[in-house]
């Protein structure tokens, strides 16, 4: 597909190799817990396990940094307005333009255990899309009995985001050319053009989709992958895995 997909993991590595219905199964578990865990301790050192087994599979630092730049960024703020936002017991205070700023300590607590269970809960989800192909997850989706209209739209959506991502570079490399970005009203106008293309063509994309299908007898069920049964060892070793977290948990909730 695009270059968008063309992140080369490790086709060798267990992970990788693992039944994506026992990893799906797994990641939920361990994001129970990482939610229901009331320390900062058992998300973080998840998030940690997780980040290093992302680069352990093959996955580059920079598409790391770039995909947990944005969550990264949201539990940073989270932590400081539960800082000063919230809590009583005063941490620090000082005067800025004015206005008093306190500190709580209390809600600096509050903060960090929000923001280490985003870490650890991003941490997992990369880790599951890493390692597992969006076929094979939809299909693990199927398996738990998901709402086919769901993984149909979602199958439809990844398709063409693709598509449309191309489209959008082909039209962006165009108005660049023609200096539609040589200056901030002009590239407020030129982003508009380039907004309202990409809504047509997925609108005409869209009728020509839905045509072709219907055309070819297209009766509103998907055909996903078949699974092999699964492997008593691969369902052994994350339940050992999630046995040996779970007590984790227990001694750090």
């Amino acid at each position: 597909m695009h270059q968008l997909n063309r992140q080369k993991m490790n086709a060798n590595h267990l992970l990788t190799r693992l039944d994506p219905r026992v990893k799906l199964i797994s990641t939920l578990a361990l994001l129970v817990m990482v939610i229901s865990c009331k320390g900062f301790a058992f998300p973080l050192i998840l998030a940690v396990l997780s980040l290093a087994l992302c680069l352990h599979i093959g996955v580059r630092l920079k598409v790391l940094l770039a995909r947990f730049a944005e969550p990264f960024f949201i539990a940073l703020m989270v932590t400081i307005l539960k800082l000063l936002c919230s809590g009583a017991i005063p941490l620090f205070s000082f005067h800025f333009l004015g206005i008093e700023v306190v500190g709580h300590r209390d809600g600096l607590l509050a903060g960090l255990l929000i923001a280490s269970r985003i870490c650890g809960a991003v941490s997992l989800t990369a880790l599951l899309v890493f390692s597992t192909t969006f076929t094979e997850l939809m299909a693990a989706l199927a398996w738990l009995k998901v709402p086919a209209g769901f993984i149909e739209v979602a199958l439809f959506a990844w398709r063409y985001l693709f598509a449309l991502f191309d489209d959008a570079q082909v039209v962006y490399a165009a108005q660049k050319n023609r200096l539609g970005y040589a200056g901030l009203l002009r590239g407020m106008r030129s982003f508009g053009t380039l907004t309202g293309a990409l809504v047509i063509k997925a609108f005409d994309n869209s009728q020509t989709v839905t045509c072709a299908m219907v055309q070819r007898g297209y009766d509103g069920t998907m055909p996903l992958l078949r699974h092999r049964p699964l492997n008593s060892k691969e369902v052994a070793l994350s339940l050992t895995f999630l046995l040996a977290m779970g007590i984790i948990w227990r001694i750090l909730i």
